[in-house]
């Protein structure tokens, strides 16, 4: 399993030299990954095209674009951009958002998502792969075609939680990056939904990207409280709520992980251990020695 750092405090808090100095310190520690999220912060594919031009080595991804407001074409050129100026370390990161997002605050209608979803990897994929698409469907058409220079093509990972996305997380996509999603349910639903999926389609093993806050500490219920608190919104987010419910978890706290160092590298050999690829390890220790013990353990698991 590779680890990876998740720099959505760094981003939503911080300068864009600050988001630099965060990837560079990932990369020359040894980790294979640095993410960034789009949220209400800096825009993720800029920001890491940033980053390509003055980090080497680490692979990029978000974690991730929302893809009602961006039309596939439009995030294709940014895509590809991003990978020309990255040197081909760019793995895009998609997903829907959510209902509440995108009606209340775009102003979108979120009706049938998996269906805008399809249509969506139907542009977005052939103009990753080849440069040119031509499809009209229901809600998304484009033709036309893209020509940027020094752009190769990179994986395109999928936020999928429920079946009908992860069948197209692996029929179609190179993989899913799940957040607030629990070891049992990966095991039980996530690996081997999305694996059959790409088994169907005569696809490669898929990605399986897990973002879980991670924090080793001596006061765990201390560290749970203040999780409960950070992460309380992905508790009421009907995406989210479906797989705390499947891991048979109250509410983000109780996916944390949260322990000291044996603890902690238990937790994540299992994630290991039930199929995931890639871990996303969102860090959220209160002090400067909770924030080092942590990365800590993080390193001594590369």
């Amino acid at each position: 399993m590779r680890i990876g750092i998740f720099g959505g405090d760094v981003s939503s808090g911080g300068t864009i030299d600050d988001v630099v100095e965060s990837a560079r310190t990932a990369a020359d520690q040894g980790f294979a990954t640095y993410w960034l999220p789009q949220i209400f912060g800096f825009d993720a594919l800029t920001a890491l095209a940033v980053v390509g031009r003055e980090v080497p080595g680490i692979e990029l991804g978000t974690s991730v674009i929302p893809t009602y407001p961006r039309h596939p074409m439009m995030l294709a050129a940014q895509a590809l951009t991003t990978q020309a100026a990255s040197g081909g370390r760019l793995a895009l990161g998609i997903g829907l958002s959510h209902q509440i997002v995108i009606e209340g605050m775009y102003g979108y209608s979120f009706e049938k998502p998996v269906r805008h979803m399809r249509e969506y990897l139907e542009i977005l994929l052939p103009l990753i792969q080849k440069g040119s698409v031509s499809f009209q469907g229901e809600t998304l058409s484009a033709n036309g075609g893209l020509q940027i220079p020094g752009a190769a093509p990179g994986p395109v990972l999928l936020a999928a939680l429920g079946p009908k996305m992860l069948e197209l997380a692996g029929g179609v996509a190179d993989g899913t990056i799940t957040w607030m999603t629990g070891p049992a349910t990966l095991e039980e639903h996530t690996v081997p939904a999305i694996t059959a999926a790409a088994e169907r389609a005569g696809r490669p093993a898929p990605r399986v990207c897990a973002g879980l806050p991670v924090c080793v500490t001596d006061d765990v219920d201390v560290a749970r409280g203040r999780a409960a608190k950070v992460f309380e919104i992905y508790g009421s987010l009907p995406s989210y709520r479906a797989m705390l419910d499947r891991e048979g978890a109250e509410g983000p706290a109780d996916v944390a992980i949260a322990g000291d160092e044996a603890t902690v590298t238990g937790a994540l050999k299992r994630l290991a251990d039930v199929g995931t690829t890639d871990y996303l390890a969102a860090e959220f220790g209160s002090s400067e020695t909770e924030r080092a013990r942590t990365r800590e353990v993080l390193r001594s698991l590369l």
